[in-house]
């Protein structure tokens, strides 16, 4: 976690907290020493060169370990997204399939999470503006995703050997059923009046990464956001939270 404070959520838990920095290759050895799996989850920056530093001197660490990895991505990697980040995304797994690392990857689809407190500021423009056009976007909550990530560690035939899973609903949303659920939740009439890339960018500037969701969105547009799979199901042995009935659960425990 980036927020030590945080920390304490797990002091219930019979676990152990280690202290360490991605850049600081000292703190990562000690961490891993003595690890058989290390779930590596990228720290949040849209700075790409060191995001690449960071994934290589966790590279650095795991092979000094002898360790395992499951790298947690994120499905925005084809060689035509603009997505600032996609190259990344894209690097990793190909950096790791000449690493002599055993590994597997999981690819996250959209985070639906973001779309709770989202509601509010929606039900005020009474519309939702993503610029995709009438291309659909996948998504997936983040509690959904840990479930399948620690499944996934917990079951060694389903990894190690260069896997790549998908984690997404089982089902894609285009913007107006994303209306359609978001005006059914709130009883307040959302619609779908979708903004140019770079008003989206424009309009969320002040918080400091308008132009990077912007080119995410842009990717969307393009129809690279929207797979699915059974990924989820076959990490788990269940369903997927389906996305009504998370941001109608989500939205009533904010407003209470």
């Amino acid at each position: 976690m980036n927020d030590l404070k945080k920390a304490n959520k797990f002091d219930d838990l019979d676990v152990e907290k280690v202290k360490l920095d991605y850049f600081d290759l000292d703190t990562l050895e000690k961490a891993v020493s003595g690890v058989d799996l290390v779930i590596y989850i990228p720290s949040i920056t849209y700075d790409l060169q060191r995001r690449i530093t960071e994934f290589e001197n966790v590279l650095q660490a795991v092979k000094k370990a002898k360790a395992k990895l499951i790298f947690v991505s994120f499905f925005a990697d084809q060689e035509n997204n603009p997505f600032v980040m996609s190259p990344f995304y894209a690097y990793v797994p190909r950096r790791l399939a000449s690493s002599n690392v055993e590994y597997s990857i999981v690819k996250n689809s959209l985070y639906a999470d973001p779309l709770v407190p989202y509601l509010e500021e929606l039900i005020k423009r009474k519309n939702i503006i993503y610029p995709v056009g009438a291309q659909p976007l996948s998504f997936i909550t983040r509690n959904d995703s840990a479930h399948a990530i620690a499944c996934l560690a917990m079951q060694s035939i389903m990894r190690d050997q260069g896997q790549s899973y998908l984690l997404s609903m089982d089902k894609n949303y285009n913007m107006v059923e994303l209306s359609y659920i978001m005006s059914r939740i709130t009883d307040h009439k959302i619609g779908y009046a979708p903004v140019t890339i770079t008003e989206f960018a424009k309009i969320y500037a002040q918080e400091g990464d308008g132009k990077e969701l912007a080119s995410m969105y842009a990717g969307g547009a393009k129809g690279l956001l929207s797979a699915t799979s059974d990924d989820f199901h076959r990490l788990t042995g269940r369903e997927p939270e389906e996305m009504e009935h998370f941001l109608r659960n989500g939205y009533q425990i904010a407003r209470l």
